[in-house]
């Protein structure tokens, strides 16, 4: 008994730090995968922003061919008027464009710019970038895309995770034991 318990006062606070370690990894790793997954938006959102501000219509800001967001990959573009009504887009939900929460447009308003996961329904999340514009007209466009494959990913990379962390407590288990073994006490 007197083994197992000085087996254990040196694996516990090993597994707790490995733990820490392995959980910090996984947080980065899945904080830049889910950051990275706005990169067209913002581009899209500002561009689109500039030309409407500068005065030019919105069709001509619009991608095509128009998508359901809830089935494709696409990255989709939705101007709002100044109250948070969708006014066009390339982007429907159940054939409507999608109205946004107003708290979006309030935030977007007070800091020019909002970035968000947004789940309009179950089984539907994407990474947003909406932009607030002032000209001869103002409003705000959205810019989003799925998450589906960034979420795959997401869950691919707590595997791989999963699987370091166990492999090192494991591994670190038999380097203890057999230190205890080898080493006087």
């Amino acid at each position: 008994m007197p083994y197992l318990k000085r087996l254990l006062r040196h694996l516990v606070p090993l597994v707790a730090v490995i733990t820490l370690i392995y959980g910090v990894l996984y947080i980065v790793a899945q904080q830049n995968l889910r950051i990275g997954a706005n990169d067209p938006q913002v581009q899209m959102a500002q561009d689109a922003a500039y030309s409407l501000q500068v005065g030019h219509v919105i069709s001509s800001v619009l991608p095509s061919p128009s998508v359901d967001i809830s089935r494709s990959l696409a990255v989709y573009l939705v101007v709002y008027d100044e109250s948070g009504k969708p006014l066009a887009g390339s982007g429907y939900l159940r054939g409507q464009l999608p109205a946004l929460p107003t708290g979006v447009f309030d935030f977007t308003r007070l800091h020019g710019e909002d970035r968000l996961t947004w789940q309009p329904e179950p089984g539907v999340r994407s990474a947003l970038v909406v932009v607030h514009y002032a000209g001869p007209q103002s409003g705000f466009v959205m810019a989003g895309r799925s998450l589906r494959e960034v979420e795959t990913r997401e869950d691919q990379l707590l595997l791989q995770v999963e699987a370091g962390w166990l492999g090192t407590i494991v591994l670190t288990g038999i380097v203890v034991v057999v230190a205890g073994l080898l080493l006087p006490s």
